[in-house]
């Protein structure tokens, strides 16, 4: 069976100045590492649920001219055993495009 992997990843920047710019240089930079032996991969901004408000918020932050950006991945994954296999599938593809960030795995979805 085909899935839809979903991970997030945590990505740092400094020296910006403000939040909408900090989202768009993790976007650039995730994008232009991943390409182009990973450029199927779909990159966007997180998001969080504010447990207070149920809001959603951007979930980034900058304090002190640096960034914390959390990006949402996803993967097709043509093939696999199982949800468990498309992950490590998924996690590897990634995870060698994108040395020393950090990944979770979101969701594993049926195609």
């Amino acid at each position: 069976p085909d899935y839809v992997v979903t991970l997030e990843s945590a990505w740092i920047l400094r020296d910006v100045k403000s939040l909408d710019d900090a989202i768009g240089i993790a976007i650039s930079e995730a994008g232009k590492r991943l390409n182009p032996a990973a450029k199927y991969v779909e990159v966007e901004a997180g998001f969080l649920t504010c447990p207070y408000c149920e809001e959603t918020l951007s979930s980034a932050i900058v304090v002190a001219d640096t960034a914390l950006v959390g990006l949402v991945l996803e993967m097709k994954v043509f093939r696999a055993e199982s949800p468990e296999h498309a992950e490590r599938i998924a996690k590897s593809v990634v995870g060698k495009a994108l040395r020393d960030v950090p990944l979770k795995l979101l969701d594993v979805q049926a195609l």
